[in-house]
């Protein structure tokens, strides 16, 4: 039985300038804008936690300290909750004991890939996780697993490296990374294909397929040296989707179709759309929110 090493660690590219959002995220960081009460890094946080991560890095800008402070202790917050018997437990899933959470700052934006790579001193030589905040991973309806959760399964049958894909309509790859794909079906439960290639943002006509690489990845240490020698790519940016598309080949590279939902929390109405999704779901607020949506709707 081959042993591998397990996947403790997750990287967070969070140091974007969210000017999709402004003038919201003029103050705000755009990964502290709430999906009804949670702010996107939780929801990300959270799944990875699932997945058995323990150390979180947060790859940081100017003006993304909110999102570290989430984390901490609030203790004048919990103090008076407290005293006014307030229920504690809405803080327990935004708190991280000591040494979970690491920050590194990229100083430059130069791209996914630079902001990966500028975790590359704590990454050390394990592999690790890499979770893009703004792709908002839901798991199905009725007990399923997060992303982050089924990938790390995945690694552990197949090892190598693995990103997570969801298929698109044709008429929109041209937006995301695309892989070209090889054998399909593989893996205990056939949600594994190989990848023979990667595209970053392909014309519609030269797209090797609908697959697109969704924000979730698992990689191995060698990336990083890649990263070291990548040129800039698509929007004259450092990007992830080429250095890994120079690491196929050299070692096993796989895609996991994501059993669950994708929310594009980048897009203003991919926001709305998750806010008002996860809204309609909750107990406590779903059969309101439903009758609501259907007034607006006339």
């Amino acid at each position: 039985m081959t042993i591998r090493k397990p996947i403790k660690k997750a990287v967070f590219p969070v140091a974007g300038l969210g000017t999709r959002f402004l003038p919201a995220t003029k103050a705000i960081p755009k990964e502290m804008l709430p999906i009804v009460d949670r702010p996107l890094i939780q929801y990300a946080v959270d799944e990875a936690r699932e997945a058995g991560i323990e150390q979180l890095i947060f790859v940081t800008g100017r003006g993304k300290t909110a999102i570290v402070e989430h984390f901490d202790v609030a203790f004048e917050l919990e103090a008076t909750m407290t005293e006014r018997g307030k229920d504690m437990s809405v803080l327990d899933a935004a708190r991280a004991t000591p040494g979970d959470i690491i920050t590194v700052r990229q100083q430059v934006p130069m791209g996914l890939g630079h902001a990966i790579w500028c975790a590359r001193a704590i990454v050390g030589d394990e592999p690790f996780a890499i979770m893009l905040p703004d792709e908002l991973m839901v798991a199905q309806k009725g007990g399923g697993t997060g992303c982050m959760k089924q990938m790390v399964e995945a690694y552990e049958e197949v090892g190598g490296n693995l990103i997570s894909v969801l298929e698109v309509p044709h008429d929109e790859v041209s937006s995301y990374g695309v892989i070209d794909p090889g054998a399909s079906g593989l893996g205990a439960n056939g949600a594994l294909t190989e990848v023979r290639g990667l595209v970053e943002k392909p014309p519609l006509d030269e797209a090797p397929s609908n697959k697109i690489v969704s924000g979730r990845y698992i990689l191995q240490p060698e990336v990083m040296r890649t990263l070291e020698t990548q040129s800039a790519g698509a929007g004259g940016e450092i990007q992830l989707t080429d250095a890994m598309a120079r690491m196929i080949g050299g070692q096993p590279f796989h895609a996991v179709t994501f059993a669950g939902r994708r929310f594009d929390c980048g897009s203003k109405t991919g926001f709305v759309e998750a806010t008002l999704a996860l809204a309609m779901e909750r107990e406590d607020m779903g059969e309101e929110v439903r009758a609501i949506a259907r007034r607006l709707l006339g």
